[in-house]
């Protein structure tokens, strides 16, 4: 059945990595699809093809590298710092980013006979980026099914769910230390753990530390 296969837009991060795990364990078929879009460490790519690997999903890389060409930004240029200014998006936002992504995850998914696109957004505990939101996806969903005549599903599983949820649902799909040991979250580069000092390290590491005192509590979030 067209509706019991996925595409999962697939980073290697945090974020995307329990996305994967989940929709292994929701769907009969998967598959992951990655896009080099000249991001600065290209060992995002590496991360997302090993990791791929390893639970034995087909992986698609796409080319996007006109992206960094249009947009340049703290994720794509070493001399652009990481940062946020007063009243203004992140430096790290790629403006279009998930809006191409998913586009051209629901061309793959048409192609591969799949209703189902899976994205580890979330409106809850994010950067600022206002492509992460639910009405953007809940609106692109619309287009995207008029655009291709096709009955897509964009499923956002984390749309809700904080940073110390997410690692609870990486735990309660059996994968905590997977996701803590094998993914890539740092914009520096860094796998695992992270930096500890980038956006990205410090909201991983928070939501990290209040999902640990839980557990160690005994207690649910």
């Amino acid at each position: 059945m067209k509706s019991n296969k996925a595409i999962v837009v697939f980073s290697g991060g945090q974020d995307s990595t329990t996305c994967l795990f989940k929709a292994i364990k929701e769907f009969g078929e998967v598959e992951a699809v990655t896009f080099d879009y000249g991001q600065r460490h290209k060992l995002e790519l590496d991360c997302a093809s090993r990791i791929a690997a390893d639970l034995k999903i087909k992986h698609h890389v796409l080319d996007m590298s006109l992206l960094n060409q249009l947009a340049p930004n703290a994720l794509t240029r070493s001399d652009i710092e990481i940062g946020q200014a007063e009243g203004e998006l992140p430096s790290t936002f790629v403006d279009g980013r998930n809006l191409l992504f998913l586009s051209f995850a629901a061309v793959l998914a048409k192609q591969a006979g799949a209703s189902h696109i899976v994205t580890g957004v979330s409106q809850s505990d994010f950067s600022g980026y206002p492509d992460c939101r639910d009405i953007f996806i809940k609106s692109l969903n619309v287009t995207l099914n008029l655009a291709m005549d096709y009955p897509f599903v964009i499923d956002t599983p984390l749309m809700w769910l904080t940073k110390a949820q997410t690692w609870q649902l990486a735990d309660d799909l059996g994968a905590y230390s997977y996701v803590r040991e094998k993914t890539l979250t740092c914009y520096n580069g860094v796998v695992a753990d992270g930096c500890g000092e980038c956006p990205a390290c410090l909201l991983r590491s928070r939501g990290l530390q209040e999902y640990e005192l839980a557990r160690n509590g005994g207690k649910r979030i």
